[in-house]
């Protein structure tokens, strides 16, 4: 979110003012004076207490529960500047483990040089990777003698909004293949229609944002190669895995979505989502060095030794990598696996119980990773946004949205299912639901759907 600046006269008047002896706080002007820590906390901890309950907030992916282990460990690092690997090198080989971790875990080829590194969750890992795609292209046209000024990028209409950040930041032309009013993933076929030699990269999902659904990855991955073959061309594939990354190894290893598929030449994935680390964490890699170009790569002395980066950002607290790195320690592949696998059936049995209400239609139902969705089965009397609205009653962060275009007039419900998120509390939540189901129906709202009523 952009701020603007706000230059008026605006307190803060902080609970126990009389007691703790402190003053009325400027909110938009630092204040003159200093005040006591223990009231500047209690003056924020009250504040935030305004927020939602992040355990009932279902619309976000981010992790909201780590082990007291992990949150010590954490702790105990926020001041180590991830970028000075020559004063924190235990750090820096932690970050090197992890990334080794990630790479095996997608099946990076043990021959070869596969390299990446650790970012602020996806989005960052996004850019790099759009970035890589972008000059290997640009190499490949220039070697030619042919034009490079109008490449391309082929996704979905379903993508995470920062893949139209990446072509809108770095001048790359957005081609959005439509999902279908009964299919909310890309089509293979109609995939390809929208490739030509301009064409960067193709991204495909593992784990769309709207649905939690696979798109065909591996369809996908064999008509690209049959283009090249035919046309000349080495177009990329990138696998946006954000969301199931860490999720499809362990609840369905024998799908072949990752670098088992030698067209896929990098991968991306969010550790602060089923990677069970708290934000902001995540992976990109590359199968090979030669993916990623060299000019991408800057060489900084100024820290004490040459430190080779390829990242956005530059400082950044290391204790996410050390979060990142306790869970793979933690738990292991067994441990992940459980993990996934008492998510999946939490999603499968709030699936099971919505679609007995009557009043909707699952759309997925946590089987892919668990996220499930679903939508009014009569949207003529009220809609899923005032069935949102009613859940916020009880405390339950529900999201409501439109379909991506060409399925824009459906509109749905969907639930993230974290790890904390127990059996008790989706029968807590079905029951909200019930609840809300039960008032709209008794009460209808009047005419707000017709008249614009907070859709998007």
């Amino acid at each position: 979110m952009v701020h603007r600046h706000d230059d008026n006269d605006a307190v803060i008047d902080p609970a126990y003012t009389k007691r703790l002896g402190c003053v009325n706080v400027p909110k938009n002007k630092m204040p003159d004076q200093e005040t006591s820590p223990q009231a500047v906390y209690r003056m924020i901890h009250d504040e935030l207490l305004l927020d939602g309950s992040s355990r009932l907030n279902m619309a976000t992916f981010v992790t909201t529960w780590m082990d007291p282990e992990a949150e010590k460990l954490m702790a105990e690092t926020f001041d180590k500047n991830m970028i000075d690997k020559d004063e924190y090198p235990q750090t820096a080989e932690i970050e090197r483990r992890c990334v080794n971790i990630v790479a095996n875990l997608f099946h990076a080829p043990s021959t070869g040089d596969a390299i990446g590194v650790s970012t602020i969750g996806s989005s960052e890992a996004v850019m790099l990777g759009g970035l890589a795609m972008k000059w290997k292209w640009r190499q490949r046209r220039q070697a030619a003698g042919l034009s490079s000024d109008r490449p391309n990028l082929v996704m979905g209409s379903n993508v995470q909004v920062v893949w139209e950040k990446f072509c809108r930041y770095w001048d790359v032309e957005p081609r959005y293949v439509p999902v279908a009013h009964d299919r909310f993933t890309v089509d293979a076929a109609e995939t390809m229609t929208y490739v030509d030699e301009n064409t960067i990269g193709v991204v495909p999902i593992l784990g769309t944002t709207h649905t939690g659904e696979f798109e065909p990855i591996k369809d996908i991955h064999d008509r690209v190669v049959a283009y090249n073959a035919e046309n000349g061309t080495d177009i990329a594939l990138h696998v946006d895995a954000a969301s199931g990354g860490f999720v499809a190894p362990f609840l369905h290893p024998n799908l072949v979505w990752d670098f088992r598929l030698p067209q896929v030449k990098s991968i991306n994935v969010s550790g602060h989502k089923y990677g069970l680390t708290y934000p902001g964490i995540g992976f990109v890699i590359w199968r090979s060095a030669e993916e990623l170009p060299e000019d991408l790569i800057f060489h900084v002395n100024y820290l004490g030794g040459d430190m080779p980066t390829f990242t956005l950002n530059f400082s950044r607290p290391g204790n996410q990598i050390v979060g990142q790195y306790y869970n793979f320690i933690r738990l292991g592949r067994d441990g992940y696996r459980k993990v996934m696998e008492g998510l999946r059936d939490t999603a499968k049995f709030l699936a099971d119980g919505i679609a007995q209400l009557d009043a909707f239609d699952v759309i997925s139902d946590g089987t892919d990773i668990p996220v499930l969705s679903f939508k009014l089965t009569d949207p003529s009397r009220y809609t899923v946004f005032h069935v949102s609205d009613e859940l916020r009653r009880d405390g339950w962060q529900v999201p409501a949205y439109t379909m991506p275009p060409n399925a824009e007039d459906i509109a749905v419900l969907r639930i993230v299912v974290r790890e904390g998120f127990s059996l008790d509390l989706a029968e807590s939540l079905l029951g909200a639901l019930r609840k809300a189901v039960t008032r709209l129906n008794t009460t209808p709202p009047a005419h707000e759907a017709e008249s614009g009523f907070a859709h998007t």
